[in-house]
Protein backbone atom coordinates (compact mmCIF):
# COMPACT_ATOMS: atom_id res chain seq x y z
CA UNK A 1 0.00 0.00 0.00
CA UNK A 2 1.35 3.38 -1.06
CA UNK A 3 1.49 6.07 1.66
CA UNK A 4 1.34 9.83 0.97
CA UNK A 5 1.10 12.79 3.32
CA UNK A 6 -0.69 16.10 2.74
CA UNK A 7 -1.57 19.09 4.93
CA UNK A 8 -5.27 18.75 4.09
CA UNK A 9 -7.37 15.94 2.66
CA UNK A 10 -10.82 16.70 1.28
CA UNK A 11 -13.14 13.72 0.85
CA UNK A 12 -15.58 14.62 -1.90
CA UNK A 13 -15.09 16.63 -5.08
CA UNK A 14 -18.45 18.43 -5.26
CA UNK A 15 -19.23 22.12 -4.69
CA UNK A 16 -18.19 21.88 -1.03
CA UNK A 17 -15.09 19.75 -1.55
CA UNK A 18 -13.43 21.14 -4.65
CA UNK A 19 -14.06 24.74 -3.59
CA UNK A 20 -12.57 24.01 -0.16
CA UNK A 21 -9.54 22.48 -1.86
CA UNK A 22 -9.09 25.52 -4.12
CA UNK A 23 -9.25 27.90 -1.16
CA UNK A 24 -6.83 25.76 0.84
CA UNK A 25 -4.34 25.84 -2.02
CA UNK A 26 -4.68 29.63 -2.19
CA UNK A 27 -3.78 29.74 1.50
CA UNK A 28 -0.66 27.65 0.99
CA UNK A 29 -1.74 24.19 2.17
CA UNK A 30 -0.52 21.03 0.45
CA UNK A 31 -4.00 19.84 -0.47
CA UNK A 32 -5.55 16.72 -1.97
CA UNK A 33 -9.15 15.95 -2.90
CA UNK A 34 -10.64 12.47 -3.29
CA UNK A 35 -13.79 11.57 -5.20
CA UNK A 36 -15.46 8.35 -6.32
CA UNK A 37 -16.48 9.84 -9.64
CA UNK A 38 -14.08 10.01 -12.53
CA UNK A 39 -15.22 13.60 -13.10
CA UNK A 40 -15.04 16.15 -10.31
CA UNK A 41 -17.96 18.45 -9.55
CA UNK A 42 -20.14 16.13 -7.48
CA UNK A 43 -23.84 15.56 -7.94
CA UNK A 44 -24.38 19.23 -8.76
CA UNK A 45 -22.25 19.38 -11.88
CA UNK A 46 -22.68 15.78 -13.01
CA UNK A 47 -26.31 14.80 -12.37
CA UNK A 48 -27.89 17.76 -10.59
CA UNK A 49 -27.85 21.55 -10.86
CA UNK A 50 -26.07 21.95 -14.20
CA UNK A 51 -27.69 19.24 -16.36
CA UNK A 52 -31.16 20.03 -15.01
CA UNK A 53 -30.76 23.73 -15.84
CA UNK A 54 -29.53 22.82 -19.32
CA UNK A 55 -32.68 20.78 -19.93
CA UNK A 56 -34.87 23.46 -18.37
CA UNK A 57 -33.46 26.05 -20.76
CA UNK A 58 -33.76 23.80 -23.81
CA UNK A 59 -37.30 22.70 -22.96
CA UNK A 60 -38.31 26.30 -22.26
CA UNK A 61 -37.10 27.34 -25.71
CA UNK A 62 -38.92 24.43 -27.31
CA UNK A 63 -42.18 25.30 -25.56
CA UNK A 64 -41.77 29.01 -26.31
CA UNK A 65 -41.52 28.72 -30.10
CA UNK A 66 -45.26 28.49 -30.70
CA UNK A 67 -46.32 30.54 -27.67
CA UNK A 68 -44.10 33.60 -27.66
CA UNK A 69 -42.72 34.40 -31.07
CA UNK A 70 -45.91 35.24 -32.97
CA UNK A 71 -46.74 38.18 -30.73
CA UNK A 72 -43.22 39.49 -31.40
CA UNK A 73 -43.94 39.44 -35.10
CA UNK A 74 -41.74 36.40 -35.70
CA UNK A 75 -43.56 33.72 -37.68
CA UNK A 76 -42.19 30.18 -37.49
CA UNK A 77 -43.35 26.68 -38.22
CA UNK A 78 -44.34 24.18 -35.58
CA UNK A 79 -41.42 23.22 -33.36
CA UNK A 80 -40.00 19.71 -33.75
CA UNK A 81 -38.19 17.95 -30.93
CA UNK A 82 -34.80 16.30 -31.38
CA UNK A 83 -34.40 14.83 -27.89
CA UNK A 84 -31.08 13.25 -28.78
CA UNK A 85 -29.60 16.63 -29.69
CA UNK A 86 -31.04 18.19 -26.54
CA UNK A 87 -29.47 15.48 -24.37
CA UNK A 88 -26.19 15.80 -26.26
CA UNK A 89 -26.08 19.56 -25.55
CA UNK A 90 -26.71 18.87 -21.85
CA UNK A 91 -23.94 16.27 -21.72
CA UNK A 92 -21.49 18.57 -23.49
CA UNK A 93 -22.16 21.36 -21.00
CA UNK A 94 -21.57 18.95 -18.10
CA UNK A 95 -18.35 17.70 -19.68
CA UNK A 96 -17.08 21.22 -20.33
CA UNK A 97 -17.69 22.40 -16.76
CA UNK A 98 -16.33 19.30 -15.03
CA UNK A 99 -13.17 19.54 -17.15
CA UNK A 100 -12.94 23.14 -16.03
CA UNK A 101 -13.03 22.06 -12.39
CA UNK A 102 -10.24 19.56 -12.97
CA UNK A 103 -8.20 22.27 -14.71
CA UNK A 104 -8.67 24.62 -11.74
CA UNK A 105 -7.48 21.95 -9.31
CA UNK A 106 -4.46 21.19 -11.49
CA UNK A 107 -3.57 24.86 -11.85
CA UNK A 108 -3.68 25.34 -8.05
CA UNK A 109 -1.52 22.21 -7.64
CA UNK A 110 -4.23 20.32 -5.77
CA UNK A 111 -3.54 16.59 -5.91
CA UNK A 112 -6.56 14.59 -7.07
CA UNK A 113 -7.41 10.97 -6.34
CA UNK A 114 -10.23 8.91 -7.85
CA UNK A 115 -11.57 6.16 -5.66
CA UNK A 116 -13.63 5.29 -2.60
CA UNK A 117 -12.30 7.05 0.50
CA UNK A 118 -12.61 5.59 3.98
CA UNK A 119 -11.32 6.93 7.28
CA UNK A 120 -8.83 4.54 8.85
CA UNK A 121 -8.28 6.19 12.21
CA UNK A 122 -7.10 9.68 13.22
CA UNK A 123 -5.41 11.49 10.33
CA UNK A 124 -5.65 8.53 7.97
CA UNK A 125 -7.70 7.86 4.85
CA UNK A 126 -7.58 4.75 2.70
CA UNK A 127 -8.47 5.10 -0.99
CA UNK A 128 -9.71 2.08 -2.91
CA UNK A 129 -8.84 2.53 -6.57
CA UNK A 130 -6.55 0.91 -9.10
CA UNK A 131 -3.78 1.14 -6.53
CA UNK A 132 -4.50 0.90 -2.80
CA UNK A 133 -3.47 4.17 -1.16
CA UNK A 134 -3.14 5.30 2.43
CA UNK A 135 -3.18 9.08 2.79
CA UNK A 136 -2.33 10.95 5.96
CA UNK A 137 -3.00 14.55 6.89
CA UNK A 138 -3.28 16.83 9.92
CA UNK A 139 -6.66 18.05 8.68
CA UNK A 140 -9.45 16.14 6.92
CA UNK A 141 -12.67 17.65 5.55
CA UNK A 142 -15.64 15.39 4.84
CA UNK A 143 -17.65 16.80 1.92
CA UNK A 144 -19.28 13.73 0.43
CA UNK A 145 -22.62 15.40 -0.29
CA UNK A 146 -25.95 13.62 -0.50
CA UNK A 147 -27.89 11.02 -2.45
CA UNK A 148 -31.52 10.67 -3.47
CA UNK A 149 -33.89 9.45 -0.79
CA UNK A 150 -36.75 7.03 -1.40
CA UNK A 151 -39.86 5.69 0.32
CA UNK A 152 -40.81 2.23 1.59
CA UNK A 153 -42.55 0.14 -1.02
CA UNK A 154 -41.02 1.86 -4.03
CA UNK A 155 -39.09 -0.50 -6.29
CA UNK A 156 -36.50 1.66 -8.04
CA UNK A 157 -35.22 -0.08 -11.16
CA UNK A 158 -33.25 2.82 -12.64
CA UNK A 159 -35.31 2.76 -15.83
CA UNK A 160 -39.05 3.14 -15.47
CA UNK A 161 -38.88 4.04 -11.79
CA UNK A 162 -35.93 6.20 -10.87
CA UNK A 163 -34.53 9.29 -9.25
CA UNK A 164 -33.49 12.61 -10.74
CA UNK A 165 -30.39 10.93 -12.21
CA UNK A 166 -32.51 8.76 -14.49
CA UNK A 167 -35.04 11.53 -15.21
CA UNK A 168 -32.22 13.67 -16.62
CA UNK A 169 -31.36 11.04 -19.19
CA UNK A 170 -34.60 9.65 -20.65
CA UNK A 171 -34.08 8.71 -24.28
CA UNK A 172 -37.76 9.27 -25.05
CA UNK A 173 -40.42 11.59 -23.71
CA UNK A 174 -42.50 9.72 -21.11
CA UNK A 175 -46.16 9.30 -22.04
CA UNK A 176 -47.20 9.82 -18.43
CA UNK A 177 -44.67 10.77 -15.77
CA UNK A 178 -45.69 10.57 -12.12
CA UNK A 179 -43.51 12.70 -9.87
CA UNK A 180 -43.51 11.78 -6.19
CA UNK A 181 -42.63 14.95 -4.29
CA UNK A 182 -43.37 18.62 -5.01
CA UNK A 183 -40.04 20.10 -4.01
CA UNK A 184 -37.63 21.90 -6.33
CA UNK A 185 -36.26 18.76 -8.01
CA UNK A 186 -39.66 17.24 -8.73
CA UNK A 187 -41.20 20.45 -10.05
CA UNK A 188 -38.20 21.38 -12.19
CA UNK A 189 -37.92 17.99 -13.89
CA UNK A 190 -41.69 17.68 -14.09
CA UNK A 191 -41.68 21.01 -15.93
CA UNK A 192 -39.00 19.79 -18.36
CA UNK A 193 -40.92 16.73 -19.49
CA UNK A 194 -44.28 18.48 -19.46
CA UNK A 195 -42.92 21.09 -21.88
CA UNK A 196 -41.63 18.33 -24.13
CA UNK A 197 -45.04 16.67 -24.33
CA UNK A 198 -45.40 14.34 -21.36
CA UNK A 199 -48.48 14.14 -19.19
CA UNK A 200 -47.15 14.96 -15.71
CA UNK A 201 -48.84 14.20 -12.39
CA UNK A 202 -47.19 15.43 -9.19
CA UNK A 203 -48.10 13.69 -5.92
CA UNK A 204 -47.20 15.50 -2.68
CA UNK A 205 -47.73 14.24 0.88
CA UNK A 206 -47.99 17.74 2.39
CA UNK A 207 -50.86 20.18 1.84
CA UNK A 208 -48.63 22.50 -0.21
CA UNK A 209 -45.80 22.50 -2.73
CA UNK A 210 -42.25 23.80 -2.11
CA UNK A 211 -42.02 23.17 1.65
CA UNK A 212 -39.88 25.81 3.37
CA UNK A 213 -40.69 28.49 0.80
CA UNK A 214 -43.01 31.42 1.50
CA UNK A 215 -46.54 29.97 1.52
CA UNK A 216 -48.21 32.66 -0.61
CA UNK A 217 -45.38 32.45 -3.15
CA UNK A 218 -45.69 28.65 -3.26
CA UNK A 219 -49.43 28.90 -3.88
CA UNK A 220 -48.83 31.32 -6.75
CA UNK A 221 -46.24 28.92 -8.19
CA UNK A 222 -48.69 26.03 -8.00
CA UNK A 223 -51.34 28.01 -9.84
CA UNK A 224 -48.85 28.93 -12.58
CA UNK A 225 -47.59 25.36 -12.99
CA UNK A 226 -51.11 23.96 -13.15
CA UNK A 227 -51.97 26.49 -15.85
CA UNK A 228 -49.07 25.04 -17.86
CA UNK A 229 -50.57 21.55 -17.74
CA UNK A 230 -49.04 19.92 -14.66
CA UNK A 231 -51.50 18.08 -12.43
CA UNK A 232 -50.59 18.61 -8.78
CA UNK A 233 -52.31 16.54 -6.11
CA UNK A 234 -51.68 17.41 -2.45
CA UNK A 235 -52.15 15.36 0.72
CA UNK A 236 -51.29 12.11 -1.07
CA UNK A 237 -49.43 9.45 0.90
CA UNK A 238 -47.67 7.19 -1.60
CA UNK A 239 -47.27 3.64 -0.29
CA UNK A 240 -45.62 1.94 -3.22
CA UNK A 241 -44.56 1.96 -6.85
CA UNK A 242 -43.57 -0.92 -9.11
CA UNK A 243 -43.09 -1.71 -12.78
CA UNK A 244 -45.57 -3.78 -14.74
CA UNK A 245 -45.54 -5.34 -18.21
CA UNK A 246 -47.00 -2.17 -19.68
CA UNK A 247 -45.48 0.55 -17.46
CA UNK A 248 -45.71 1.42 -13.79
CA UNK A 249 -48.26 1.44 -11.00
CA UNK A 250 -48.22 3.89 -8.09
CA UNK A 251 -50.22 3.11 -4.95
CA UNK A 252 -51.39 5.65 -2.38
CA UNK A 253 -53.65 5.61 0.68
CA UNK A 254 -57.35 5.86 -0.01
CA UNK A 255 -57.22 5.87 -3.80
CA UNK A 256 -57.09 3.54 -6.77
CA UNK A 257 -53.67 2.62 -8.19
CA UNK A 258 -52.33 5.18 -10.66
CA UNK A 259 -50.96 3.76 -13.90
CA UNK A 260 -48.24 5.59 -15.79
CA UNK A 261 -45.22 5.06 -18.03
CA UNK A 262 -42.50 6.44 -15.72
CA UNK A 263 -42.06 7.40 -12.07
CA UNK A 264 -39.69 10.04 -10.71
CA UNK A 265 -38.98 9.68 -7.00
CA UNK A 266 -38.18 13.20 -5.77
CA UNK A 267 -38.84 13.04 -2.02
CA UNK A 268 -35.61 14.76 -1.02
CA UNK A 269 -32.02 13.80 -0.41
CA UNK A 270 -30.06 12.23 2.44
CA UNK A 271 -26.43 12.66 3.56
CA UNK A 272 -23.99 10.32 1.84
CA UNK A 273 -22.03 8.93 4.76
CA UNK A 274 -22.27 5.15 4.33
CA UNK A 275 -18.94 3.34 4.33
CA UNK A 276 -16.91 6.40 5.35
CA UNK A 277 -15.40 4.68 8.38
CA UNK A 278 -16.72 7.28 10.80
CA UNK A 279 -16.62 4.69 13.58
CA UNK A 280 -12.82 4.51 13.29
CA UNK A 281 -12.56 8.05 14.63
CA UNK A 282 -15.52 7.97 17.02
CA UNK A 283 -17.96 10.08 14.97
CA UNK A 284 -21.66 9.25 15.43
CA UNK A 285 -24.23 10.51 12.94
CA UNK A 286 -27.57 11.98 14.08
CA UNK A 287 -31.08 10.62 13.48
CA UNK A 288 -31.11 12.06 9.94
CA UNK A 289 -27.73 10.64 9.01
CA UNK A 290 -25.95 14.00 9.35
CA UNK A 291 -22.54 14.54 10.91
CA UNK A 292 -22.75 16.85 13.96
CA UNK A 293 -20.31 19.78 13.89
CA UNK A 294 -19.67 22.91 15.96
CA UNK A 295 -19.84 26.46 14.58
CA UNK A 296 -16.37 25.99 13.12
CA UNK A 297 -17.40 22.82 11.20
CA UNK A 298 -15.30 20.62 13.51
CA UNK A 299 -16.61 17.15 14.31
CA UNK A 300 -16.12 15.31 17.59
CA UNK A 301 -12.85 13.90 16.23
CA UNK A 302 -9.74 16.08 16.37
CA UNK A 303 -8.64 17.36 12.99
CA UNK A 304 -11.75 16.16 11.15
CA UNK A 305 -14.33 18.59 9.77
CA UNK A 306 -17.54 18.28 7.76
CA UNK A 307 -19.31 20.67 5.37
CA UNK A 308 -22.12 20.72 2.83
CA UNK A 309 -24.98 18.25 2.58
CA UNK A 310 -23.55 15.92 5.24
CA UNK A 311 -24.22 18.49 7.98
CA UNK A 312 -27.30 20.38 9.14
CA UNK A 313 -28.85 23.02 6.89
CA UNK A 314 -30.32 23.36 3.41
CA UNK A 315 -28.85 21.04 0.80
CA UNK A 316 -27.76 23.74 -1.62
CA UNK A 317 -24.56 23.85 -3.68
CA UNK A 318 -23.80 27.49 -2.85
CA UNK A 319 -24.31 26.90 0.87
CA UNK A 320 -21.90 23.97 0.63
CA UNK A 321 -19.28 26.03 -1.21
CA UNK A 322 -19.44 28.84 1.34
CA UNK A 323 -19.03 26.32 4.14
CA UNK A 324 -16.02 24.77 2.41
CA UNK A 325 -14.32 28.16 2.17
CA UNK A 326 -15.23 29.13 5.75
CA UNK A 327 -13.98 25.80 7.11
CA UNK A 328 -10.59 26.12 5.40
CA UNK A 329 -10.22 29.73 6.54
CA UNK A 330 -10.97 28.60 10.11
CA UNK A 331 -8.27 25.97 9.86
CA UNK A 332 -5.65 28.39 8.51
CA UNK A 333 -6.55 31.76 10.04
CA UNK A 334 -8.88 30.94 12.92
CA UNK A 335 -11.69 32.89 11.25
CA UNK A 336 -14.43 31.85 8.86
CA UNK A 337 -18.17 32.39 8.89
CA UNK A 338 -21.37 31.65 6.95
CA UNK A 339 -24.44 33.82 7.44
CA UNK A 340 -27.28 31.33 7.21
CA UNK A 341 -29.86 34.13 7.11
CA UNK A 342 -28.48 35.30 3.77
CA UNK A 343 -28.48 32.07 1.75
CA UNK A 344 -30.74 32.33 -1.30
CA UNK A 345 -32.90 29.47 -2.50
CA UNK A 346 -34.11 29.22 -6.10
CA UNK A 347 -36.54 26.99 -7.97
CA UNK A 348 -35.94 27.19 -11.74
CA UNK A 349 -39.47 26.54 -12.91
CA UNK A 350 -41.38 29.03 -15.03
CA UNK A 351 -42.01 31.35 -13.35
CA UNK A 352 -38.87 31.13 -11.26
CA UNK A 353 -39.23 31.21 -7.48
CA UNK A 354 -36.51 32.67 -5.27
CA UNK A 355 -36.19 33.59 -1.63
CA UNK A 356 -33.68 34.67 0.99
CA UNK A 357 -34.13 35.17 4.71
CA UNK A 358 -37.23 34.43 6.76
CA UNK A 359 -40.75 33.64 5.58
CA UNK A 360 -43.86 35.18 7.08
CA UNK A 361 -44.66 31.84 8.70
CA UNK A 362 -41.26 31.70 10.42
CA UNK A 363 -41.56 35.28 11.68
CA UNK A 364 -45.03 34.62 13.07
CA UNK A 365 -43.90 31.45 14.83
CA UNK A 366 -40.93 33.31 16.35
CA UNK A 367 -43.09 36.27 17.41
CA UNK A 368 -41.03 38.74 15.37
CA UNK A 369 -42.98 41.92 14.48
CA UNK A 370 -42.72 42.78 10.80
CA UNK A 371 -44.10 44.89 7.99
CA UNK A 372 -44.34 43.81 4.38
CA UNK A 373 -44.43 45.38 0.98
CA UNK A 374 -45.19 43.80 -2.37
CA UNK A 375 -44.97 44.90 -5.98
CA UNK A 376 -46.31 42.92 -8.98
CA UNK A 377 -44.36 42.51 -12.21
CA UNK A 378 -47.48 43.51 -14.14
CA UNK A 379 -46.63 47.06 -13.06
CA UNK A 380 -43.04 46.80 -14.30
CA UNK A 381 -42.13 48.13 -17.75
CA UNK A 382 -39.28 45.73 -18.41
CA UNK A 383 -41.53 42.75 -17.60
CA UNK A 384 -44.00 43.96 -20.24
CA UNK A 385 -41.18 44.28 -22.78
CA UNK A 386 -40.14 40.70 -21.98
CA UNK A 387 -43.72 39.53 -22.31
CA UNK A 388 -43.66 37.98 -18.84
CA UNK A 389 -45.58 39.84 -16.14
CA UNK A 390 -46.31 36.88 -13.86
CA UNK A 391 -45.60 37.18 -10.14
CA UNK A 392 -44.34 39.73 -7.67
CA UNK A 393 -41.63 40.77 -5.23
CA UNK A 394 -42.45 40.63 -1.52
CA UNK A 395 -40.24 42.20 1.14
CA UNK A 396 -40.43 41.61 4.90
CA UNK A 397 -38.82 44.11 7.26
CA UNK A 398 -38.69 44.38 11.06
CA UNK A 399 -41.57 46.51 12.27
CA UNK A 400 -39.41 48.50 14.68
CA UNK A 401 -35.93 48.63 13.12
CA UNK A 402 -36.89 48.28 9.43
CA UNK A 403 -34.06 45.78 8.97
CA UNK A 404 -34.64 43.41 6.05
CA UNK A 405 -35.75 39.98 7.26
CA UNK A 406 -36.79 38.22 4.09
CA UNK A 407 -37.36 38.70 0.36
CA UNK A 408 -39.52 36.40 -1.76
CA UNK A 409 -39.82 36.65 -5.54
CA UNK A 410 -41.86 34.76 -8.10
CA UNK A 411 -41.54 35.86 -11.68
CA UNK A 412 -39.10 36.44 -14.55
CA UNK A 413 -35.42 36.07 -13.64
CA UNK A 414 -36.25 35.73 -9.93
CA UNK A 415 -33.08 33.68 -9.46
CA UNK A 416 -30.93 36.58 -10.64
CA UNK A 417 -32.90 39.27 -8.81
CA UNK A 418 -32.57 37.54 -5.45
CA UNK A 419 -28.82 38.26 -5.41
CA UNK A 420 -29.45 41.93 -4.64
CA UNK A 421 -31.65 40.94 -1.71
CA UNK A 422 -29.04 38.49 -0.40
CA UNK A 423 -26.35 41.18 -0.45
CA UNK A 424 -28.68 43.64 1.28
CA UNK A 425 -29.46 41.16 4.07
CA UNK A 426 -25.78 40.23 4.41
CA UNK A 427 -24.93 43.89 5.04
CA UNK A 428 -27.82 44.43 7.45
CA UNK A 429 -29.70 46.81 5.17
CA UNK A 430 -33.15 48.22 5.88
CA UNK A 431 -36.05 48.42 3.46
CA UNK A 432 -35.37 52.17 3.41
CA UNK A 433 -31.81 51.48 2.20
CA UNK A 434 -33.15 49.36 -0.65
CA UNK A 435 -35.81 51.93 -1.47
CA UNK A 436 -33.34 54.82 -1.64
CA UNK A 437 -30.80 53.00 -3.86
CA UNK A 438 -31.10 54.17 -7.46
CA UNK A 439 -32.22 51.32 -9.73
CA UNK A 440 -31.72 51.55 -13.49
CA UNK A 441 -34.74 51.91 -15.74
CA UNK A 442 -36.16 49.88 -17.35
CA UNK A 443 -35.17 46.80 -15.34
CA UNK A 444 -36.90 44.05 -13.43
CA UNK A 445 -34.85 45.14 -10.40
CA UNK A 446 -37.02 48.25 -10.13
CA UNK A 447 -39.64 45.94 -8.65
CA UNK A 448 -37.35 45.38 -5.65
CA UNK A 449 -37.14 49.11 -5.10
CA UNK A 450 -40.91 49.48 -5.40
CA UNK A 451 -41.55 46.58 -3.00
CA UNK A 452 -39.19 48.23 -0.52
CA UNK A 453 -41.12 51.49 -0.90
CA UNK A 454 -44.33 49.52 -0.38
CA UNK A 455 -43.12 48.43 3.06
CA UNK A 456 -43.70 52.04 4.06
CA UNK A 457 -46.76 52.35 1.78
CA UNK A 458 -44.81 54.60 -0.59
CA UNK A 459 -44.80 52.55 -3.82
CA UNK A 460 -44.89 54.95 -6.76
CA UNK A 461 -45.93 52.86 -9.75
CA UNK A 462 -48.97 51.10 -8.35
Amino acid sequence: MTETTHDLLVIGGGPAGYVAALRAAQLGLDTAVIDERERFGGTCLNVGCIPSKALLESSHRFASVDLDLAEHGVITGKAKLDLGAMQKRKDEIVSRITKGVSALLWKRKVKTYNGRAKLAGPGKVNVSSTDELELTAKHIIIATGSESASLPGIEIDGKRIGTSTEALAYDEVPKHLVVIGAGAIGLELGSVWSRLGAKVTVLEYLDRILPGMDLATAKAAQKALESQGLTIELGVRVTGAKTTKTGCTVKADGRSPLRCSHVLVAVGRKPYTDGLGLDTVGITIDERGRIPVNDGFATSADGIYAVGDVIEGPMLAHKASDEGVACVERIVTGYGHVNYDAIPNIVYTSPEVASVGKTEQELKEAGVPYRKGAFPFIANGRAHALGDTTGQVKILAHKETDRLLGVHIIGPHAGDLIAEAAVAIEFGASSEDLARACHAHPTLAESLKEAALAVDRRALHI
